[in-house]
């Protein structure tokens, strides 16, 4: 059985003063929460004792070291404590070039240290009015996506590139088509069994508002959040709906 995930990307947000929105998320809840913050708090998050929350990473570089100015490797990210970490975001695809190939040896590092790879993948406004959702997502997920999935090292999050930060939302029938296609790639490629325990995660303009309708969609094992995850009452309502969806 597949456990919900609640998980907050912090995105460039965030300083110490904002701890204390973790501390203040909801507790003894029947699924998991994670927060990927900045990499200037992963450390401090981990070792908060007012904090019960998964920790993740925003990003990591393929290689465990070297000549590369700014970044931070996969190594450094579980030293500091993270259990995650976010992999193949359409802001880092778009902002920084990121392609499938790129992804893919991220993933890969991030398993040599045995952080769990949130996986993204979505398509552009473009894309979906071409009608080309399902092409996409094949091609992201064949490419991205290395050997060796499995439930323990794996999520994957469905982020329509459009609905990212917009507040614009697909209809339900198509989150539940589109996570449906997902979960039978991941069949024919893993397996039945691996695919059946891999988490699917469905994130773009996720709210209080809109959360019971989105987690009561079949295979939505829970939330990609971004804004909504930086103050504890919006994500603490999500956390809690999630919950309630059993």
């Amino acid at each position: 059985m597949r456990r919900k995930l609640a998980a907050g990307n912090w995105k460039m947000n965030g300083l110490s003063t904002d701890m204390g929105e973790v501390a203040a998320l909801p507790t003894s809840l029947g699924v998991e929460v994670l927060i990927c913050p900045p990499a200037t708090l992963i450390d401090r998050m981990v070792r908060d004792p007012n904090t019960f929350v998964q920790v993740g990473g925003q990003d990591c570089h393929p290689n465990p070291n070297g000549a590369h100015t700014g970044d931070i490797s996969a190594q450094m990210i579980a030293d500091a404590g993270a259990s995650h970490v976010i992999l193949g975001h359409s802001e880092r695809r778009q902002d920084h070039g990121e392609t499938d190939a790129l992804v893919r040896s991220k993933i890969d590092a991030a398993w040599s240290m045995s952080l769990v790879a949130v996986l993204c993948i979505g398509e552009t406004e473009a894309q979906y009015q071409a009608g080309e959702t399902l092409d996409v997502l094949r091609t992201q997920l064949a490419g991205s996506l290395p050997d060796g999935a499995a439930p323990g090292n794996l999520v994957i999050a469905y982020e329509p590139v459009w609905a990212i930060g917009t507040g614009l939302v697909p209809a339900m029938a198509e989150i539940e088509a589109v996570h449906g296609f997902i979960r039978t790639e991941l069949a024919t490629r893993f397996g039945t069994d691996t695919a059946d325990g891999i988490r699917l995660l469905y994130g773009g303009s996720v709210k209080p508002g809109n959360a019971d309708e989105i987690f009561a969609v079949p295979d939505v094992d829970g939330a990609l959040v971004g804004g909504a995850s930086l103050k504890a009452a919006d994500f603490g309502a999500i956390i809690t709906a999630l919950d309630a969806a059993g």
